[in-house]
This record gives structure tokens, C-alpha cells and sequence, in this order.
């Protein structure tokens, strides 16, 4: 697979990185700023505030009333929206590419001008908000709990990876005004964020609006770096949580590759081998012949550090988490001693790679991937180099990456079962 994206990028003399992919395709385009922060950077006592954070962020700024910033980009026809990880936080646009103006300055006035606008009472609304999200995507939802009980089992006390982007209620309650003040002065700064370009643009003008809109904003002191702990071990224990769900759900996770390591590649490859299509490991095995399970998945996430690799699937009525958890192990085990036929190596990179191919078919989600490659891996070029990369991955990397991964050592697994079972 070929790919030959025209990438051009600059830095501003306040730490601003510009990244510009000019696409004359559709008259569109994309927006994309990402700041290098995220749930593991929250302190103790405040697990939850990156989310919130970026709530408030919408909520007005000096120059722009609360609610104006949708009301504006919608009004242009435009698209928006933010989200919080791990590891970083973005917000994004996408919307003619004659108004490319209005973007960059509704995001240059929160990045320079936001803290003026923020109150007692939008902070208390938006925290009511992140709560009632949690209790409706996470405590009120099927299988809701079992991230957050995964990562709470998977990394010790402490870790910057152990808690939910969600965070809990006791943090969200203890939030204030000061944590906000200290949250936009430590990480909103321009160095440390990529602004991303993508669209319908001229190169050379798209520099200049950038400089236009965010050259003034001044740099902020940005908090030393502290290196995540590497982890390795599993819990040998499954944890178990009951819920008002009709069958069993069972997730694994195993420690894998973060992503910017150069095995990343292969241990997507190998989720693509384990779960994607009916041909794939495990859904022949457990959907097709056993018939113990509804569905099957496999994916690592894209994480600067600490990656995971996941396995998770449902059971049909009847089953019992053990009996499926069994089931994975036993399609997991010959793979990981044995290595993949090369028949399978060449459908799962094939499949790999029509998702890359998937992911890149808009200015969107090319502005998207741009900006994680920026941030994650400090090289925005990554995209021109994946395709490349996906082709040559080797079955002797896939074997490699299974046997590894894959070890019982480094796997902790979770069950969310019915409340009648057992």
C-alpha cells in the first residue's frame, strides 16, 4: 500500500507545532488541536479532571460566550467536537474550507483567553454532567464496570494508567476553581499542543492564519515528564463482577506493546489474526464450531505507554464465564507456542491493513491520526510510513509477538456475570 500525503509542518516561536496536509479532494477542512495531556497525568484526589476539563473548555471564553463555539461552527455547517485519553486531549472541527478562520480563532481564544470566563456555577454544571455521564456509560450500563475494574487489577496503587478517563465522584466533587486554574496554566499552552491542518488548504496560508491566531499566545511551564512504570504482570485471579446482564461477558487483558513501539504494529496484526472476520482464531473456534460465545473481539490500544492488548467476548445463554474464558485459553495457547500459519499471516495483514485504508479515507480522520502520530510518537510522517510497514511484518514478528504477548504471566482477566449466576 502506497501512501504519499503531503505533510508539511513548522513550529511557532511559542512552542506551537503546525502540521498542514493540504487535500484539494473536497472543499473541507479539518481542524485538529491536541494538547499532551490526559487522565495519567491527574494527581491523586483529582482522577476524573483531564474529562472535565475538557467539558469546560466549552463552556466559554473571553471572547466567546458559552455555547457560542457549537453554535458558530454548526451555523458555517460545520462538525465538532472534543475527547479525553489516557494521554492526551483534543478538540476538532471540520466544516467548509472557507471558514477555516473561524475555527482557528474559537480555538486560538480558549487556548489564549479561556480562564477569564470560567465560573463557580459552569463549573458545577459541568461536573453534575461528567457524573451523570459516568452513571449512565459506566454504573448504570451493562458491563460498564469492567475497564475500570480491569485497569484497577492490572496496574499497582499509584499508577498513571490504573484509573478510568471518567474518573470517580469523591474527585469530580472535590474539583475546584483553583485545580482548574492550575489545570489550563500547567498543560493548555501552546507548547504543549499540535495544531493540525487538513483539508482544502494552501500550505503557506495555512501558516500564516496559524501565526495569525495563536503567534501571541504566550508559552507556559510545562510539567516535567515523569516515566510511567513498565508493568508486566498479570493478576492470576479473574475479578469478578455481577450485573443486571442476561449472559457472561469475560475480558482479558495482556501487556503489550505501547504505541510508539516499533512491535506495536505486529501485535495489531495479530488481534486482526485472533478476531477479525469468520476466519479469524478465535471466532471460528468460539462463534462458528463451539457455538459459546455471541461475539468475539481483539485490539491493542494505542497508548504512549503501558499498551494493552484485549480480548473480549460473550457468552451464548447457558455458558459460564470459566467455560469461556477456558475456551479463549485454549485457542490462545496452541498460537502462542506454535506461531500462525503463513495463510493466516496474509489475511490478518490484509485485514490490518483495509482498516488502515478504512481510517484514512477522510481529511478527518487523517487530521486525527496526523495529530496522535505527532503527539504519541513525535513523527506526523508515521502515516507515510504504516502502509509500508503493515506489508513487511513478517509471520516470524506475528509468532514473536504471540509468544510474548500472550504469556498467562501477563494476563488479568475480568467477568462480568449475571447476577443469578453462581
Amino acid at each position: 500500500m502506497e501512501a504519499a500525503f503531503r505533510i508539511e509542518q513548522r513550529t511557532l516561536a511559542n512552542g506551537l507545532r503546525v502540521i498542514v496536509h493540504p487535500d484539494g479532494s473536497a472543499p473541507l477542512v479539518a481542524t485538529h488541536l491536541m494538547y499532551h495531556v490526559g487522565s495519567r497525568h491527574e494527581p491523586p484526589g483529582r482522577r476524573g479532571f483531564a474529562h472535565l476539563f475538557e467539558h469546560l473548555l466549552f463552556q466559554g471564553s473571553e471572547n466567546v460566550p458559552e455555547g457560542e463555539h457549537f453554535r458558530r461552527i454548526q451555523a458555517a455547517g460545520g462538525t465538532l467536537n472534543g475527547t479525553t485519553w489516557f494521554d492526551r486531549t483534543n478538540y476538532y472541527e471540520t466544516l467548509p474550507s472557507g471558514d477555516l478562520d473561524l475555527a482557528l480563532w474559537l480555538e486560538s481564544d480558549r487556548m489564549g483567553f479561556f480562564l477569564p470566563a470560567i465560573t463557580q456555577e459552569k463549573l458545577d454544571n459541568q461536573r453534575d454532567v461528567v457524573k451523570n455521564e459516568r452513571r449512565q456509560s459506566y454504573e448504570n450500563r451493562p458491563y460498564g464496570l469492567a475497564v475500570e475494574t480491569m485497569l484497577e487489577l492490572a496496574y499497582p496503587p499509584g499508577h498513571p494508567y490504573r484509573h478510568p478517563t471518567i474518573g470517580y465522584m469523591e474527585d469530580l466533587d472535590a474539583a475546584s476553581l483553583v485545580d482548574v486554574r492550575g489545570w489550563f496554566e500547567s498543560w493548555y499552552g501552546p507548547n504543549n499542543a499540535v495544531l493540525v491542518i487538513s483539508g482544502a488548504v494552501d500550505p503557506e496560508a495555512a501558516f500564516a492564519r496559524a501565526e495569525h491566531w495563536f503567534g501571541e499566545i504566550p508559552a507556559r511551564v510545562v510539567p516535567e515528564s515523569v516515566p510511567v512504570p513498565v508493568v508486566t504482570e498479570g493478576v492470576k485471579s479473574a475479578g469478578v463482577i455481577t450485573d443486571r446482564v442476561s449472559v457472561p461477558r469475560v475480558y482479558l487483558m495482556f501487556h503489550a506493546p505501547a504505541f510508539p513501539d516499533p512491535e506495536f504494529e505486529p501485535a495489531d496484526v495479530l488481534c486482526s489474526l485472533l478476531s477479525e472476520g469468520k476466519s479469524s482464531r478465535l471466532y471460528r473456534s468460539l462463534v462458528y464450531d463451539a457455538r459459546i460465545a455471541a461475539d468475539v473481539s481483539a485490539f491493542v490500544w494505542p497508548t504512549e505507554s503501558a499498551g494493552m492488548l484485549w480480548v473480549v467476548a460473550t457468552g451464548r445463554p447457558g455458558v459460564e464465564a470459566r467455560e469461556l474464558e477456558s475456551a479463549i485459553s485454549e485457542v490462545l495457547e496452541p498460537l502462542r507456542a506454535d506461531g500462525p500459519t503463513e495463510h493466516e499471516i496474509e489475511g490478518a495483514r490484509n485485514r490490518a491493513r483495509r482498516q488502515l485504508l478504512r481510517q484514512l479515507d477522510s481529511v478527518t480522520r487523517r487530521a486525527d491520526l496526523l495529530a496522535h502520530a505527532a503527539v504519541l510518537r513525535g513523527d506526523p510522517d508515521y502515516l507515510n510510513q504504516v502502509g509500508a510497514r503493515y506489508e513487511s511484518i513478517s509471520g516470524a514478528e506475528v509468532a514473536a509477538a504471540a509468544a510474548s504477548i500472550l504469556d498467562p504471566s501477563r494476563r488479568t482477566a475480568v467477568h462480568v456475570i449475571p447476577r443469578t449466576e453462581g
